[in-house]
């Protein structure tokens, strides 16, 4: 049998241009967050409920600037005026209210308001401009929930890390903390918290973060008894990273997901909890104004003036489905299982 001789040549390729082409990665190379934000932007609901989320902050901690009057400069001449925009007939906003025999009046010109004086949302029960009560009540809300979550994230987070991290005793001694603090309702520690300091915004932000912050050192003592089992971590361990430059460097870089949804989440929780409180009438003090507080006044007089109700509850309505949706359209973005 001959020998067969092989060379260079006897191995050729077949279609190499095209294989070499098919074998090219099309698509961009992009992070995590990178990706999320893809993910996101393709949830059509989400991206409306942010940019609704963005132009009701804009336009209420512009408040200073948009308000027309001063919240709680008090008019009573002017008191329970129905809306009206000058030199417009849009109904809802003519400056007409039927009264209690059911008949259309105008209280502007019983009042002899000026022609140029117009309260686009009327007036409370004591003359107070009510669009700008709601602008500066909606800014208050916000703020008392910023702050309260802000706080919800830097007692939560170290506390979930140190507690799944450490494990055995101390993460024992931990969790019993957490189920003593959730077995006690929200209510009572504001009440509480409302005898030993008096009602403002302190006492508010601590009441809603006393306990609120459970749920996130829940969440992230769960992630983190998860990552540090991963290879990654282990080998930080066996190079002799110490804990706290392994939480910056590994823990809290991939436990932001959770983090960014469950802030979001807590937001919304935080505005529902102060407009509850002021509207019992443990809140914000008088004259100030939140969303609660303004709730409480509309509904005092609802049956006749239903307006002074209806626009307040309409903006928490919209913060807190906005927020909410937006929150899952973060989970969603953020979960790689998703699609």
């Amino acid at each position: 049998m001959a020998d067969i001789k092989i060379t260079a040549d006897s191995f050729k390729k077949i279609n190499g241009d095209q294989s070499e082409n098919q074998e090219k990665i099309s698509a961009p190379s992009l992070t995590f967050f990178q990706d999320a934000i893809r993910r996101l932007r393709k949830d059509k609901v989400a991206v409306v409920s942010f940019f609704v989320l963005v132009i009701i902050m804009i336009i209420a901690f512009a408040a200073p600037i948009l308000s027309p009057r001063d919240p709680n400069a008090q008019n009573p001449d002017y008191a329970n005026l129905p809306p009206r925009i000058a030199n417009t007939d849009i109904p809802g906003f003519r400056g007409r209210i039927k009264n209690s025999a059911g008949i259309v009046t105008n209280p502007y010109e019983t009042n002899n308001v000026p022609k140029n004086r117009t309260y686009v949302l009327g007036t409370d029960y004591l003359g107070r401009d009510l669009f700008s009560r709601i602008l500066y009540g909606t800014r208050l809300s916000l703020i008392i929930a910023f702050i309260a979550t802000l706080v919800d994230l830097i007692i939560g987070l170290p506390y979930g890390i140190v507690s799944g991290w450490k494990g055995g005793t101390v993460d024992i001694i931990l969790q019993r903390i957490i189920e003593i603090i959730s077995s006690v309702p929200n209510l009572i520690v504001a009440i509480l918290l409302l005898l030993i300091l008096k009602p403002g915004l302190t006492s508010i932000i601590l009441a809603i973060a006393f306990s609120s912050w459970v749920t996130m050192a829940r969440l992230i003592r769960a992630q983190t008894l998860q990552l540090k089992e991963q290879e990654y971590i282990l080998a930080s361990i066996t190079i002799g990273e110490s804990p706290l430059r392994i939480a910056r460097k590994h823990l809290i870089p991939n436990l932001s997901s959770t983090i960014i949804i469950q802030t979001m989440f807590s937001i919304p929780s935080a505005i529902f909890f102060e407009a509850f409180l002021s509207f019992i009438g443990i809140g914000i003090p008088a004259p100030n104004a939140s969303l609660g507080t303004l709730l409480s006044d509309g509904q005092k007089a609802f049956r006749f003036l239903p307006y002074q109700m209806w626009y307040p509850a309409l903006v928490l309505c919209i913060l807190m489905i906005a927020f909410n949706l937006f929150a899952d359209g973060l989970r969603d973005a953020f979960d790689p299982k998703s699609e």
